[in-house]
C-alpha cells in the first residue's frame, strides 16, 4: 500500500546553517510514527516541512506516491495533512462549537448578509466529539473551561472532521499531567484506529512507546535511531533519548 507520506534524505538549510539533514520517514495509514528529540534536535523543522510552512531544500517528499514541495500550509491541508500545535490556536472565551468551526464556519445566504448556521454547527460539533468519545458538559461552554487534555482532543476531532488523513501532533502531552496525558493518548490511538496516519512529536519516550508503531530519534538535525516497535524496547528508546554513549561517558567521568 502506498505510504501517505514518504520522506527520503530530506534536509533543510537556512543559508549556511543546516537545521535538518538526511532524514527519512514514512507515515502509513493506521499507524503512529513517533518523532522524538530534545530541544534543537530538528523536530520543529520537520513539522514545518510537512505542514507547508517551509519547503525542504534537499531530498524528496512524496505524498500518495507523488513528489511534492509545499509552498504554504494551505497546500498541505489540501493534501489532507493537518497539524495540531502545542498552543492549539483556540480562543479561550469562545464556545467549544465556535472553536471547532473557527475559520470554517457554516453560513447561509450570500456575503455580506450571510448568517451562520449556529444550530447545525452545534449539532455537528457535539456529534463529532462524541464519535471520538469526547463528551463535554455543554457544547456552549467556553473552551477555556476545559482541561488541557480535553482541548487537545477537541483539536484532534476538528482535524478529523475537516478531512485530515495525516495528523501531526506537536508535543500534545508536554504540558499535561499523567491523567490528562492518558486522555490525549487514548484519542491518538482512536485516530490511528480510524485509519489516519499519525505523526506524534514528543520528548517523552514512555508516552511514545504506549501508542507508537515506528520510532525516530533526532539529534542535531539528523536521525540517530529509526526502528519499528518490534525492533526496539522502551529501555533502549529511553537510553537513546537520554544521550546513550554520551550519558555513559558522563557517568564514568562523574563516578567516584
Amino acid at each position: 500500500m502506498t505510504a501517505l507520506i514518504e520522506m527520503s534524505g530530506v534536509g533543510k538549510s537556512y543559508g549556511a546553517i543546516s537545521a535538518l539533514h538526511d532524514v527519512s520517514l514514512t507515515v502509513n495509514a493506521g499507524e503512529v510514527t513517533c518523532v522524538l528529540g530534545d530541544n534543537g534536535a530538528g523536530k520543529s523543522t520537520l513539522i514545518k516541512i510537512m505542514s507547508g510552512l517551509h519547503p525542504h531544500t534537499s531530498g524528496t517528499m512524496l505524498v500518495d506516491g507523488r513528489p511534492v514541495t509545499f509552498g504554504s500550509p494551505r497546500q498541505s491541508l489540501d493534501h489532507g495533512i493537518a497539524t495540531v500545535y502545542q498552543d492549539l490556536a483556540v480562543v479561550p472565551l469562545m464556545e467549544v462549537w465556535r472553536n471547532f468551526f473557527l475559520g470554517a464556519e457554516l453560513t447561509a445566504g450570500s456575503f455580506p448578509l450571510a448568517g451562520m448556521k449556529i444550530k447545525e454547527m452545534r449539532r455537528i460539533a457535539d456529534d463529532e466529539l462524541r464519535k471520538m468519545g469526547i463528551v463535554v458538559h455543554d457544547i456552549n461552554q467556553p473552551i477555556g473551561t476545559l482541561s488541557g487534555g480535553q482541548r487537545q482532543c477537541v483539536a484532534i476531532a476538528r482535524a478529523v472532521y475537516f478531512g485530515a488523513r495525516v495528523l501531526i501532533l506537536d508535543e500534545p502531552t508536554a504540558a499535561l499531567g499523567v491523567k490528562q496525558s492518558g486522555v490525549v493518548l487514548r484519542y491518538v490511538a482512536a485516530a490511528r484506529d480510524a485509519g489516519l496516519g499519525v505523526v506524534f512529536i514528543t520528548h517523552n519516550p514512555h508516552h511514545a512507546y504506549l501508542v507508537g508503531d515506528h520510532f525516530i530519534i533526532l539529534k542535531l538535525g539528523g536521525a540517530v535511531l529509526d526502528k519499528t516497535r518490534d525492533q526496539v524496547s522502551l529501555d533502549e528508546l529511553t537510553t537513546q533519548m537520554a544521550g546513550g554513549d554520551e550519558l555513559a561517558e558522563l557517568s564514568h567521568e562523574l563516578g567516584r
